[in-house]
Formats: structure tokens, sequence, C-alpha cells
């Protein structure tokens, strides 16, 4: 049998030692002895677009997987469209899923509706946050946008100007991680601005105007 430990973080400063951690002394302890694959992607979870969640999958089709092993439910997707497609492509080739935090075991061919239900509903809060995130992010456009000052200075941190309207740059998702961890203690500001090209002065403007990042 082989087991794969799949992690997700955001930007190249995030640590998944914790991730690693938890997974490993679960598969330690639930497939002690069995073969482990392990896949890290450094990567915003809105989407599936990730390199080795994608190597991973080819490897479930492949038959080479048996189960996949993840620290909670957001390390696979903040879209329960993208959970469900993930969750039904695993039971269609035969492969377990162990959702470590939330105690989910989803077997394949097993149809258990209170695993169901309870998978859908992490899967329908992680989207529910990333929409109202985006909500706020739209929000502080519209008022960044109504004020003047905006109309004469350069635009903020993440994004663009296209034809005297802000739109999110290329790297607004990384920005965004970022910014995050930074507000959460789990990354300084000199390590943020280094890990952006940029200044701490810019990074401290940048959480001044939060709602622009739906933080």
């Amino acid at each position: 049998m082989t087991v794969a430990r799949y992690h997700r973080v955001s930007t190249d400063d995030q640590n998944p030692q914790r991730q690693l951690d938890a997974t490993a002394d679960y598969v330690a302890r639930e497939f002690d002895g069995d073969a482990v694959e392990v896949y890290v992607d450094k990567s915003t979870g809105t989407d599936t677009a990730r390199d080795d969640y994608q190597r991973l999958m080819r490897d479930v089709e492949a038959g080479e997987i048996d189960a996949v092993v993840v620290h909670e439910v957001s390390r696979v997707s903040r879209s329960i469209r993208d959970l469900s497609r993930t969750v039904d492509r695993l039971d269609d080739e035969g492969c377990a899923l162990h959702i470590i935090s939330e105690g989910i075991v989803v077997a394949p061919g097993e149809d258990d509706p209170y695993q169901r239900a309870l998978l859908h509903l992490l899967g329908v809060f992680a989207e529910l946050e990333a929409d109202m995130s985006r909500k706020r992010v739209r929000e502080g456009i519209a008022a960044r946008q109504a004020n003047e000052e905006y109309h004469h200075g350069p635009a903020p941190l993440g994004f663009e100007k296209d034809d005297g309207r802000l739109v999110e740059g290329a790297d607004y998702d990384h920005v965004v991680s970022v910014l995050e961890m930074i507000q959460k203690d789990e990354l300084s500001k000199r390590k943020g601005a280094d890990e952006l090209d940029t200044s701490r002065r810019t990074i401290n403007r940048a959480l001044d105007r939060a709602e622009l990042y739906g933080l």
C-alpha cells in the first residue's frame, strides 16, 4: 500500500513543517510500514492549478496511490466545486482521503451520508470565507476609486491602473498571502518586504488599507 501526504502553503517563506509533522505522525500511527510519497505545493488554495496537486492526481489515476492524507480541508481547496471533484476522482480510482483536523476518512465505494455531508459543509465554509474576502476587496476597491487621492497616486501594492480603474495585478494573490501572514504574526514585515521585493513602508501602507486585500 502507498500513502500520499499532501501539503500546501501559500508562499516560499511560509513553513509547511506543521503540516508535515501532522501528516507524518498520522501516517506512522495509521499506516505503519506502508510506502509513503510526499507532495508539497507553495500556492494559494482557491483552485487546483498547483504542480504537486496535479502530480498527486496523476499518480492516483496511474494506480500508484492507495490513500491521500491532508492536514485540513482547506489544504485541498477552498472551492466546494474543486473539493467535490477531488473526492470524486479519488473515489473513482479506489483511493481513500484522510483529513486529519476534521477527523474525516472518505473510503472508496463507501457511501456514508454523514461523512459526505460534513465534508460538503466544511467545503462550503471554506468557499464562503474566500467569497467574503473577495467581496471585501471589491468594496475596498470601490471606496478607493471614489477617493480623489486615488486618482493622483500610484496603485497600491498588488494592483495596477487600467484606464483610470484599479485592477488586480498578476501578483495580487501572492501579495494577499504575504500580508495575511504578516497580520497573523507568522511572518515579519522585513521578510514580507523581501518576499514581495518592496519596502517595509509599502507593507505598512498596504496593511493600513486592509480592505483592499480582504484582511
